[in-house]
């Protein structure tokens, strides 16, 4: 019987043993990417639905997710919501609709359509807007103050429309927006290096020898409870009126327009910030009746806190700020925790797969279904390999403080993961 059991344990433990990396041939590997050179680069792998790591290079260093970081979103999210309620109403009479965000970003949005949504809001009501009470900040902690003039870094705000930004193109030489209401704030300058945004309000400044007529170009705008207001109201051309404090609470009901596939393939394959961002003010609006990102991460790292094999730093939606920082076996932590959630086939419809869709079309590998994540001098690469003899291996590449650009960071990325393909078995 002992023998019996020492061979079985020898055959089991030669197995695992086969497939586990050393460290000095990753190392070996490694200085044959010149991209890595004076990198930081951490590595972590492990077979889906099982605990145990078959690579740790640099696994339990902190790093800089930036996209990454909305993999958190999107299992905090999923696990947060069945469905995605989209907006709070309450019909006070045949004429009167009273209305309340829950934080969901796609109502008249310039690429996420939500026609059911749209359609809500064009019925001919008197319509009562209630503020929340307390709302996120426009811009999050450690985000780069000059980003403010682009779509990725557009404002948060507790009722997002048009996503939070103006899309401006020429028609017979002539400046249109929408919405409209932009049109009389755009300034030509031909001064000016293209299309850009003062900093504190809704001025915005255009070089029209620089700019093709085919292109839409988009800004975020600055955002107010008083121009949503307005903005709605011109849309539907109906007047919104702000609903008094001292109203009494009504009973709210919810919509559900069921729109999560847009939406989170918004999040994960385009790697939209605005819907990241607006995710955590819904998770805080369900659960405390505000919208604070803070509260939505805190609460989030609590649930966690049993399986994270390490604390994160995490301080937004979207991983905009340089302030998060991550393992990158917590990274694959989550990717098993999001696998354990949604399971395998809405991993396969939302995340981006290579050399297809999204943000992977540029990496030749169509085993892979990932999520990148970059900020200048940082590329991080974190999902899921599905191996030729049928295994799904859960990994995390980040590659952080790099002087390469980010397609030869790419490169080196696909050539190591082609690597771990053919030493995996």
């Amino acid at each position: 019987m002992r023998i019996v059991f020492f061979v079985l344990f020898f055959t089991v433990a030669k197995m695992l043993w086969g497939q586990k990396l050393s460290r000095k041939r990753i190392e070996r590997k490694l200085q044959k990417i010149e991209v890595f050179e004076k990198a930081h680069v951490g590595i972590s792998i492990s077979m889906l639905a099982e605990t145990g790591v078959i690579v740790d290079y640099g696994g339990s260093k902190y790093m800089t997710p930036a996209s990454n970081t909305k993999l958190l979103t999107f299992l905090g999210a999923s696990q947060q919501f069945e469905k995605l309620p989209t907006l709070a109403y309450e019909q006070e009479s045949d004429s009167i609709i009273h209305f309340k965000s829950t934080g969901y970003p796609l109502l008249f949005h310039p690429f996420y359509k939500d026609t059911i949504l749209d359609s809500f809001f064009e019925q001919k009501k008197t319509w009562k807007y209630h503020q929340i009470q307390s709302g996120p900040k426009p811009l999050g902690s450690g985000w780069a103050w000059d980003d403010y003039s682009y779509y990725y870094a557009a404002e948060t705000s507790s009722f997002p429309i048009f996503g939070n930004a103006l899309g401006a193109y020429l028609e017979n030489g002539t400046v249109k927006t929408i919405p409209s209401f932009f049109e009389s704030k755009i300034v030509l300058d031909t001064t000016s290096i293209g299309f850009t945004r003062d900093h504190q309000r809704n001025t915005f400044y255009l070089n029209p020898k620089i700019w093709k007529s085919s292109d839409t170009l988009y800004r975020p705008f600055v955002t107010s409870d008083k121009l949503f207001t307005k903005l709605l109201g011109e849309k539907i051309e109906q007047k919104i009126a702000i609903a008094s404090d001292s109203l009494q609470e009504p009973n709210w009901n919810f919509l559900y327009t069921e729109q999560e596939q847009n939406l989170y393939r918004g999040l994960l394959q385009n790697s939209d910030n605005g819907i990241a961002e607006a995710l955590l003010n819904m998770i805080s609006q369900k659960n405390f009746n505000y919208m604070h990102p803070e509260k939505a991460i805190a609460l989030l790292l609590e649930q966690w806190n049993s399986w994270l094999p390490d604390p994160i730093e995490w301080v937004d939606g979207s991983g905009i700020s340089r302030y998060n920082m991550i393992t990158p076996r917590t990274l694959v932590s989550i990717l098993q925790k999001i696998n354990e959630t949604v399971g395998w086939q809405i991993i396969e419809r939302y995340f981006p797969k290579g050399a297809t869709s999204g943000t992977l079309k540029k990496y030749p590998n169509q085993s892979i279904y990932a999520k990148t994540g970059t900020l200048r001098h940082n590329h991080n690469l974190s999902g899921y390999l599905v191996h030729p003899k049928g295994k799904v291996y859960v990994f995390s590449i980040m590659v952080n403080h790099h002087t390469s650009s980010t397609s030869e960071v790419r490169k080196g990325i696909d050539s190591l993961l082609q690597w771990f393909e053919k030493k995996l078995r």
